[in-house]
This record gives structure tokens, sequence and C-alpha cells, in this order.
């Protein structure tokens, strides 16, 4: 921040709702605001519902008390949105019951939101409704704990971070990199030999698209291979998480710093960008 700025900087809460699209509903409220309310900055945090989709997963009344649909966001504005994966990435995007809701919410998000924060199969969602990029069945399941590397180091997201570190990844399908590279509004900000493009931004990083999960803590993948293996699906061991990949041994953490820096750095992103009167945003 620039010394002419902090002395006439003012300060409000940021505002920033979360879509939240997994089935895992309490478990990823959770998850996610640990890591925002690791922060100085105050946060005021909207939860986001789709209400052309039945949650079967939710506690009984749980969304109805703390979430808000969709429609109720379309005349405000917000400093952040999160949009988070959703299990439905085998699916073609338009195929998902919700599909027009989303884009609805996306478009909205272009000129009433400072920074999108996409998730997962939200990231894959999102490259495809603004820029066409396709996505791809992968051949197994990505799953497991990846080395991936920072591309673009002199940026706010990656302040602070070594130039490889480990993340998350859980899905099916990947988001077509050449068509990703080949766009000029995109920039592939870390990617990883083996678990492929990582983090993409556009509008000047205003947009951030993560293909995985760090978000998620140190038994989620654990719960999810469980899962698998209790419905006989095909479901191969998580890389690099189980000690010797034995899933009867404690798994080990090690993203969790990366983690907490990777949505601080995000939130200082928004904070030095956004501005106090929120209605600017759309200029």
């Amino acid at each position: 921040m620039t010394h002419e700025r902090a002395l006439h900087q003012d300060i409000r809460p940021l505002k920033v709702a979360i879509v939240n699209l997994m089935p895992t509903t309490v478990v990823t409220e959770i998850q996610l605001l640990r890591l925002l309310g690791n922060s100085p900055l105050q946060v005021d945090i909207t939860l986001v519902r789709m209400s052309s989709h039945e949650s079967r997963n939710a506690p009984p009344g749980h969304l109805e008390k703390f979430y808000v649909d969709s429609t109720a966001l379309l005349g405000e504005f917000f400093d952040g949105l999160i949009i988070t994966g959703a299990p439905v990435e085998t699916l073609p995007f338009e195929g998902v019951d919700y599909w027009d809701e989303l884009t609805r919410l996306m478009d909205w998000s272009k000129t009433r939101v400072w920074s999108t924060l996409h998730i997962c199969w939200g990231a894959q969602a999102g490259l495809y409704y603004h820029y066409g990029v396709p996505k791809t069945l992968l051949p197994q399941k990505l799953f497991g704990i990846f080395p991936h590397s920072v591309n673009e180091r002199f940026t706010t997201l990656f302040r602070g971070f070594d130039d490889e570190f480990l993340a998350p990844q859980s899905r099916h399908t990947a988001s077509d990199r050449g068509k990703i590279a080949a766009t000029p509004q995109l920039a592939i900000q870390s990617e990883s030999e083996e678990a492929g493009v990582f983090i993409v931004t556009a509008r000047e990083g205003r947009d951030v698209y993560v293909t995985g999960h760090l978000e998620y803590d140190s038994l989620t993948l654990d719960r999810e291979y469980k899962r698998d293996m209790g419905k006989g699906l095909p479901i191969a061991v998580p890389k690099n998480y189980y000690p010797h990949d034995d899933p009867n041994k404690a798994p080990v953490v090690r993203w969790r710093a990366h983690a907490h820096l990777f949505f601080s750095n995000w939130l200082n992103f928004v904070y030095q960008g956004t501005p106090y009167n929120i209605e600017e945003i759309g200029e």
C-alpha cells in the first residue's frame, strides 16, 4: 500500500458473499469461514443458495435460517464473491439444474463485485461461461496432494509463497490448458506437472479461478476416500496424503499454511482495491 493511499484510507467492513454449492454444506462453511476469519480485516459474510436447486444434504432448516436466495444479491454490491465447487463436474454445464441461476449471478458479478474467487467446479464453470474454456474428462480422478509452482511471483495473491507449494486436488475433469493459454484475458498464475493448471486470473487479478481445494481441512480427502470405498466406486488412495499411502494411518497436513496465506492475500487484494463507496464498483 502506498503512503498516499494509507493516509487517505477510510475503513469499513468488507462484504463477501459465499455461493455454497458443496454437498457438505456445513463443513464447507466452516472451512471457508476459518480461512476468511484469519485476518485483522472486518468481513461481513452472506451465505447464498441456489433457489432452483433442492439441497438434500444440509441439516433441516439450516439453509432457511442462514442462507439467502441468489436473487437477493442482484440489487446489491459486494467486495468479494466466492463460488465453491459442486458434485456435478461430469455433467454438461447446461445440464446442471441451477445453471441458468448461476450464470445470472456470474453476469451480475461483473459489475457488482470487485473480485470473484471461483473454486474447483466453480472455476471450471466460470472459465467456460466467461471465456468459452471447455472441460475434459480425466482418465481417472485426480485425487491427493500435489506440488504446484508459481508462475507470477510478484503479485499480491502469492506474496510470501514458496517457489513450490502443496495443495489438495479432487476432481474428475480439467479445464483445457491450451484454450486458457490462448485467451489473452487470462493468465495462468500457478500450475503443476501432474495436476495441470491450478490458479488462473482475469480482469487484472480481480477474477480468480482455483481448480483445487486449498480450503480442505485435514480429513476431507479421507472422508471422500472412505465414502467412495463404501459405495464400491473405483477410487485410488489419495496421493501424497497418508504416510506410506496407508489409509489406516492419520493423514499429514502439508498445505494449511499456504491455504491461510492465499485467502489472506486475496482479502488483502480486495481490501486495497475495492472502492470505499461500494457502489463505485460498477464504474
